[in-house]
């Protein structure tokens, strides 16, 4: 059984190695093996991993079982709109989806940003069991991306939204 808790320095290896397998998984048909790694190599390096445990206004979180890592989510306060939460990531090992943990991510991360009225993600059209399940948890498209993560990625995004309580 998973646990979910806040991340920590020495989750980073792991957390690391589930996301360059789960982005293999998912992004290599729609971008290429040599596409992702450069994706993976710049945003899941660990400094880069390091710089999102330490902000302030975020959480960073993972499932644990006591031997492994599942899923880890992260998420911060927008810097450009008001009252918005950014869902920047939210992954499970592909051999775990299905079961829950990123369901629990998910609704531990949404209770993480009281001053925020809305939570945003970004998510490739092409991914079509992300959209299932960010719409299965009350998001609906409010706009498009044609850089999703930075300004030189070229991965088009849909912008999704959810109200929160």
């Amino acid at each position: 059984m998973f646990f979910v808790r806040t991340a920590s320095e020495r989750d980073l290896e792991k957390v690391r190695a589930l996301l360059v397998e789960t982005w293999h998984a998912t992004y290599d048909t729609f971008y290429g093996v040599e596409k992702v790694n450069e994706l993976t190599g710049r945003w899941h390096s660990l400094p880069a991993l390091k710089a999102r445990l330490e902000r302030k206004d975020a959480e960073f979180l993972v499932a644990d079982d006591g031997r492994s890592i599942g899923g880890m989510g992260y998420a911060s306060m927008s810097d450009t709109q008001t009252k918005t939460a950014v869902l920047h990531q939210l992954y499970v090992l592909p051999k775990l989806q299905g079961q829950g943990i990123g369901r629990d991510i998910f609704a531990e991360l949404e209770t993480c940003f009281p001053d925020a009225e809305r939570m945003r993600v970004e998510v490739e059209p092409q991914n079509l069991h992300a959209l299932a399940f960010y719409r299965a948890h009350g998001f609906s498209e409010v706009g498009q991306v044609s850089n999703c993560g930075d300004e030189q990625s070229g991965i088009p995004a849909l912008i999704l939204e959810k109200p929160l309580a």
